[in-house]
């Protein structure tokens, strides 16, 4: 088991070739990454014309291990929407962060608002940005 979780910014970051993938590829095989956030991977690898089996096999392919989100995480997830909410992150990056503090690992992610998330001062949630912000 590795001791990061993956946004599912970060995995795409590595399965689309995007800046920022050599920083996640350190981090490969093991890296976790919630059911939530598997979702969304497989949804915007679909959405750019992948058939689901491919993607699949891609997303299987990084050897990242993939975690149920359960209601423990669920329970975090719920209670980081006030302090996440002025930035706009969903419930999928809320599920990355509930499993990231669960688990007492870094959360990387590709999204530049989490780094307003990670002043907010949520505590045991420490934030890693895979890539500088665009001017």
């Amino acid at each position: 088991m590795s001791d990061v979780v993956l946004d599912s910014s970060a995995l795409l970051a590595v399965l689309l070739a995007e800046p920022g993938a050599e920083r996640v590829i350190a981090t490969l095989p093991g890296a976790l990454i919630s059911t939530v956030n598997v979702a969304e991977v497989l949804t915007k690898l679909r959405e750019r014309g992948m058939p689901v089996n491919e993607a699949r096999q891609a997303l299987e392919a990084t050897g990242v291990e993939i975690v149920d989100f359960d209601l423990a995480d669920a329970v975090l997830a719920a209670d980081m929407r006030p302090a996440t909410r002025a930035n706009g992150l969903s419930l999928g990056d809320r599920a990355c962060l509930a499993l990231a503090r669960s688990r007492r690992a870094p959360a990387l992610t590709a999204d530049q608002a989490w780094a307003k998330v990670a002043q907010a001062g949520i505590p045991d949630l420490d934030i890693v940005l895979i890539r500088q912000a665009q001017p």
